[in-house]
């Protein structure tokens, strides 16, 4: 069973790139960028990290998205359903790195779990 620790936070930026060197100044956060998907990834000194995806409809500001790992999205999605929240997005790949899937609590909180590809 996974440890369900945090994985992964994104952080929406209406400007991808500045908002990466905006938070390598100020914590000194690694900055990696993917001009193809417009997205940076950042890492802190402890190894935790995320991304800052594009402002939009499905990343609005001030919705910062926290991934939380999971052995089987599908059964925890089936889960959140029990327990009266809302599956936002079902189970759905990212290309060669793994699965995502997005829910909202009972109470409207939005977050995501993720299963790596490439399990360390």
């Amino acid at each position: 069973m996974s440890k369900r620790n945090v994985v992964h936070v994104e952080i929406p930026a209406a400007n991808v790139e500045t908002a990466g060197k905006f938070y390598q100044e100020l914590f000194g956060w690694k900055i990696t960028r993917d001009d193809a998907m417009n997205y940076s990834m950042w890492e802190a000194a402890d190894g935790s990290g995320g991304g800052f995806p594009q402002v939009s409809a499905g990343s609005p500001a001030g919705q910062v998205l926290v991934y939380i790992d999971s052995n089987d999205i599908e059964a925890d999605l089936k889960k959140v359903e029990k327990l009266g929240g809302t599956v936002l997005q079902p189970k759905m790949e990212i290309p060669d790195t793994g699965w995502f899937g997005v829910f909202k609590d009972p109470t409207g909180n939005v977050l995501a779990l993720y299963t790596s590809m490439n399990p360390q």
